[in-house]
């Protein structure tokens, strides 16, 4: 797990460095707000307690070269519960890196961020979370696999952790 988060890391420094090289303007052509839905399947000690996860998130996207799409994220996702288990939720606040090596086709990407804990007492306090995905996008929209992890120290719970399938719809303002 942490050769990920070393990787994920490692990853948006070298884009902010090289985006850093040239200005690039932004325009109704390179940026865009991305709106989406996902859902996953809880992994590790999170199955035990609930049975699936369901968000929706919101991203706004510059595309700094031909291929790396930069941008911040934000959204909200519900874990249901297994029994009697507690409803509790997920809003993350990152910034986020894709590659996208052609106009259309398969892209990976990376969300990095801190994740706020709503609902039960004993998942309310957040962490660091790391969002690696691929898929496949075109102008409009773009279906993706990922996996969402949510790390915590002892002290603040378990991390929180689940695999899933999303996809996100383009809003373009040209």
């Amino acid at each position: 797990m942490k050769t990920i988060i070393s990787a994920t890391i490692a990853c948006i420094m070298a884009i902010g460095l090289y985006a850093q090289q040239r200005p690039t303007e932004i325009t109704p052509q390179n940026s865009w707000i991305k709106t989406g839905i996902n859902i996953g399947v809880p992994v590790g000690t999170l199955a035990d307690q609930t049975s699936v996860a369901l968000g929706a998130e919101v991203k706004g996207q510059l595309m700094s070269t031909p291929n790396w799409g930069l941008g911040l994220t934000s959204g909200y996702t519900h874990y249901f519960p297994k029994s009697s288990n507690e409803n509790f939720g997920s809003v993350p606040v990152g910034a986020f890196a894709r590659y996208y090596p052609a106009s259309r086709g398969f892209f990976v990407g990376a969300d990095l961020g801190y994740s706020f804990q709503t609902g039960s007492g004993a998942n309310r306090n957040g962490g660091m979370y790391v969002r690696p995905q691929i898929g496949y996008h075109n102008r409009l929209w773009n279906i993706f696999g990922f996996y969402n992890g949510v790390f915590r120290n002892n002290a603040n719970g378990r991390h929180i952790q689940h695999v899933g399938l999303g996809t996100t719809f383009n809003i373009m303002f040209d």
